[in-house]
């Protein structure tokens, strides 16, 4: 099996293009020895049979970073057939660097020029022959995103692996003087035998690679710095003349990336229109989601009356009657009811994603971040867990220190993740009817701010330090594409989807169990071992103002799983005499009457950012406890949410219970916003203490 590398700089489309070339056929581990995802897969073309390995994104070979070291080691070490060198073909010069790196490596290459669209979008002229001409190596104009050029690319990987000749191509060649050192470093260190390699080998001891001068035995005394800054210079203003030559720009050329980051990246009206933005997929994710969701809910409600009539005809137990409507129907359904609202949400996450905005919110909020000691890097985590929080916590391992990463993953679980929507919909329709985006909105919004506030005091007391540097490459925006976005979709849904048909069904059928037996056999559900449990935890959220039995169950369970919450309730509330009766004639309206019995409107706000902020999930804090190797920051993360969420819950509480809901959110986002000013504050004071001390 012949192997297959992809190189390239972040946001180039390289996971696009091995998405394209593996299909399904692909698997995720980890680099040896570190923390940064390894993707691998597998393809067949005429006959071969093709092991591909997606290098993490970078911009050199020269080990800078972990991603740099990772990708230069392992072209070097596995001595792959072929490398296709992944190039951004609307922003050739910083790509070229890498490409150049390559190319001294005398390392079999093809160049995949992705993007083109972009390009031609533009208006911008770019040779292809002639770029392949003074590179020396194929390159083929392809767009990852419409799958457009792969089959072309696919036959010029395979005669490049059975010519490597074809793909080595034409070397740099830099100054008289640089290259007569290159020369004599390789008849120093007895290098003129190791073949192609030895001229790259004097090279990255002119750079000071360290690994590559510990396996020479190279002591690096700092004796090249001028020839090593003379390298980088000479790279560069070959890459500007090739560019000149081969690429025609028209007159005052601006693109429309510019010209959009002009507003979308503006440090006053930047998080502003974020806001916007989330506000308005709120509002789409109701009003479409809501279109559906009718229909969903009278299905399961058909369901259940049938299947409960089927199963009295067949003179099946009533128990297991109850089991499958109650338990089964009510807590499954109760969750899927909200499948379609879930989808609109992810559709227009994915949208944004793709569109290339969201990185740019990472770079708005890293002005914000790091006024608060914070790294902006580390928000992009923080984004992912608007989805889930288990790959949102897996995601700090793109953070270079361990503070960061632990500081990072301790605020997550305040990021509203996709689990948590289900139970902002049931509640917001039910007590703030018409008002559900702006519910939603504000929960997002505060979740955002509780995380930064705990952020900057982890800085200043769990994890001291500043944050690192935040360079971040800033894709160029596009349309984006169904396929992408169908991708990106029907793995959440799907995800939502057996979630209900695994932890979801199975926390049901415990939670009916729990409502219908205590020690004495199958009781009524006041005498139940889930109304006694419930009855032990209640006083903790009597504070709140549900301190009911069913609310204080309901929330308990839903640490097995966020959308667990809904389930229970459906279950819980549904399952009463007149209610279930009327859940089996398909009427939901019994249950919805108890809930709004069960809450007040001040709780039912309090109930909100409980279910907001308190304990992640099982598989969150299973994560937390693998990332961080130590149970004992698994533990923290459980109990410290819970507290968290418990004193805002009870201020919301308070505050709903006084004023108006609306008064005491706004008061609530405020006090929040104070609380971050104020550790700001004091922290600039702090360094400006110290400054004047030394």
């Amino acid at each position: 099996m012949k192997e297959l590398v992809l190189a390239g700089n972040p946001n180039a489309g390289k996971t696009t293009l091995f998405n394209e070339l593996t299909g399904a056929r692909q698997s995720v581990g980890n680099w040896p020895g570190v923390t940064v995802e390894k993707k691998q897969g597998k393809f067949t073309y005429q006959d071969e049979n093709w092991v591909v390995t997606d290098l993490p994104g970078t911009y050199s070979l020269s080990p800078y970073s972990m991603e740099e070291k990772i990708a230069g080691d392992y072209i070097v070490a596995q001595n792959p057939a072929v490398v296709i060198n992944i190039i951004d073909a609307s922003n050739l010069e910083r790509n070229l660097y890498l490409t150049l790196q390559l190319l001294e490596l005398q390392q079999p290459t093809v160049i995949a020029m992705n993007m083109m669209d972009i390009v031609a979008r533009w208006q911008i002229e770019l040779n292809i022959k002639k770029l392949s001409e003074k590179l020396g190596v194929p390159i083929i104009p392809i767009s990852a995103s419409q799958a457009e050029g792969l089959e072309e690319l696919r036959q010029a990987v395979s005669e490049v692996s059975k010519d490597p000749s074809i793909g080595m191509g034409n070397p740099l060649t830099f100054s008289k003087e640089i290259e007569a050192l290159i020369q004599k470093l390789m008849i120093d260190y007895k290098l003129e035998d190791g073949g192609h390699r030895a001229r790259w080998q004097a090279i990255r001891i002119i750079e000071e690679d360290l690994d590559v001068c510990d396996a020479l035995g190279v002591e690096i005394e700092h004796l090249y710095d001028h020839q090593r800054t003379e390298i980088t210079h000479l790279r560069y203003r070959y890459i500007h003349d090739l560019i000149d030559r081969v690429m025609k720009r028209p007159d005052r050329f601006e693109s429309m990336t510019e010209k959009a980051d002009k507003m979308l990246m503006h440090p006053w009206f930047g998080l502003p229109i974020f806001g916007f933005f989330m506000f308005l997929v709120f509002k789409l994710t109701f009003s479409l989601g809501g279109l559906f969701a009718g229909p969903v809910e009278g299905f399961f409600g058909w369901l259940s009356m049938n299947v409960g009539s089927i199963l009295t005809n067949l003179h099946v137990a009533e128990w297991m009657i109850s089991l499958i409507t109650d338990g089964v129907i009510a807590g499954v359904g109760g969750v899927l009811v909200f499948l379609p609202n879930i989808a609109f949400l992810f559709l227009a996450l994915a949208i944004l994603e793709d569109s290339g905005y969201m990185a740019r919110v990472a770079f708005i909020m890293d002005r914000f971040m790091r006024k608060v000691g914070l790294s902006g890097k580390a928000f992009i985590p923080l984004l992912m867990g608007f989805g889930c929080s288990v790959p949102a916590v897996m995601a700090t391992r793109s953070l270079e220190s361990d503070r960061d990463r632990k500081a990072a993953m301790m605020m997550i679980p305040f990021m509203s993740c996709g689990a948590r929507m289900p139970i902002y919909m049931l509640f917001s329709s039910i007590f703030f009817p018409g008002r559900e985006a702006i519910v939603t909105f504000f929960l997002y919004f505060l979740g955002i701010l509780v995380a930064v506030l705990m952020g900057t005091i982890f800085k200043d007391t769990l994890f001291k330090g500043s944050g690192d540097p935040f360079i971040m490459e800033m894709p160029s925006y596009h349309t984006p594409t169904m396929k992408t976005v169908g991708r990106s979709v029907r793995e959440e849904v799907g995800n939502y989807i057996v979630k209900a048909g695994t932890v979801i069904l199975a926390a049901s059928v415990v939670l009916w169990g729990l409502l219908n037996f205590n020690m004495h056999g199958m009781v009524e559900m006041v005498d139940s071992f889930g109304a006694q449990i419930g009855h032990w935890i209640a006083p903790i959220f009597a504070p709140m103002g549900f301190g009911n039995w069913q609310s204080s169950l309901s929330l308990i369970t839903g640490i097995v799983a966020k959308e667990t919450i809904v389930a229970n309730i459906s279950i819980i509330f549904g399952m009463g005499e007149a209610a279930g009766q009327a859940a089996l004639n398909g009427d939901t309206s019994s249950m919805l009457t108890g809930i709004q019995a069960a809450f007040p409107l001040a709780a039912a706000f309090a109930f909100l950012i409980f279910s907001l902020l308190y304990t992640p999930c099982v598989a969150t804090l299973a994560v937390i406890k693998r990332e961080t190797k130590s149970w004992r920051w698994m533990f923290f993360s459980a109990s410290y949410t819970f507290a968290v969420a418990w004193i805002y819950a009870v201020t919301g509480y308070a505050l709903a219970s006084r004023f108006s809901v609306g008064i005491s959110g706004f008061a609530l986002a405020v006090g929040t916003m104070g609380l971050i000013g104020l550790r700001t504050h004091q922290k600039s004071r702090k360094e400006e203490f110290e400054w004047e001390q030394s």
